[in-house]
């Protein structure tokens, strides 16, 4: 039966019917959810939908990605089945009352990124029962290689003063063999949840917890006004970052290399790096590690 979700009995199916009833209101915390077969990219659906004015709370996510992307336009493919590629659409900027929600400022969507790493990183502990950080801003290590990785983007509002809507894409390889790991421009190896020995490797339930804590994380952040020191999450950012303390290299978008120690992330989410000319903040950029 060449195409059936059967064809590799490691690899099953996700059923919708049973993530929209744990996942979607009244009995989750998603408004609605979407599975495709296949899709070019769940960012690239997610975006369209949220253009055409979708209410915050859309989930997509598709079983296989033909054109999924990273961080400056790198591309993150996956065999059918193997991995999870979903997508959510954020809108941080308008007042939710009933959730006790005031609108965050766009200048603190810089934190939603970083806030599904948190999340990648809580999951993967908890179901995998593996030693997984984060690499500034929200690439997923295990034992130093990439297993997950996450793209933000904002979606101009309805008016030209409204706020942007948040597009978050999260790409976690789970039962990847090992010539089937994409390659990495940045040099980093990459690895899956199942070439890393771990305790779970079900997509079903790493999908539901994932999207659970997203949701949790992103309700406290609102709740707070969008604040990530009075939320809690930049202490849980700092405590699961890899990059922090570290000797680094950071490739910035402008070309320019700037080289130091990571000394931190201050209250913006922005990495600090103490170089030959002081202390830099750094909004953007591709980390390397150093020895």
């Amino acid at each position: 039966m060449p195409g059936s979700p059967y064809t590799d009995l490691d690899r099953p199916p996700l059923s919708a019917a049973r993530l929209r009833r744990a996942l979607v209101a009244p009995h989750g915390p998603w408004r609605r959810l979407e599975l495709l077969a296949e899709t070019g990219s769940t960012n690239a659906d997610v975006v369209e939908a949220a253009a055409a004015g979708e209410p915050e709370g859309l989930v997509v996510v598709a079983e296989r990605q033909t054109t999924g992307r990273g961080r400056r336009g790198r591309v993150w493919q996956s065999p059918p089945r193997a991995g999870i590629a979903t997508s959510v659409l954020l809108r941080p900027g308008e007042a939710v009352a009933e959730r006790g929600w005031s609108p965050v400022p766009p200048a603190g969507y810089g934190w939603l990124p970083l806030l599904a790493g948190v999340a990648l990183v809580e999951v993967v502990a908890r179901l995998a029962e593996l030693d997984a950080r984060l690499k500034w801003p929200n690439d997923l290590l295990i034992d130093g290689a990439k297993c997950a990785g996450v793209l933000a983007e904002a979606v101009p509002g309805g008016t030209p003063a409204g706020p942007p809507a948040i597009v978050l894409g999260i790409g976690l390889n789970v039962t990847l063999r090992a010539d089937e790991l994409p390659a990495n421009p940045t040099g980093l190896p990459a690895t899956s949840l199942q070439l890393a020995g771990a305790a779970a490797t079900d997509r079903d339930p790493l999908l539901r917890a994932l999207l659970r804590s997203l949701a949790d994380w992103y309700d406290r952040w609102r709740v707070a006004g969008g604040d990530a020191v009075a939320s809690g999450l930049r202490e849980a950012y700092v405590s699961a970052c890899a990059t922090v303390g570290r000797d680094v290299r950071v490739l910035l978008p402008d070309g320019r290399e700037v080289r130091g120690t990571a000394t931190g992330v201050d209250p913006d989410g922005q990495l600090l790096v103490d170089g030959p000319t002081g202390v830099l903040r750094l909004a953007a950029g591709d980390v390397l590690h150093l020895r």
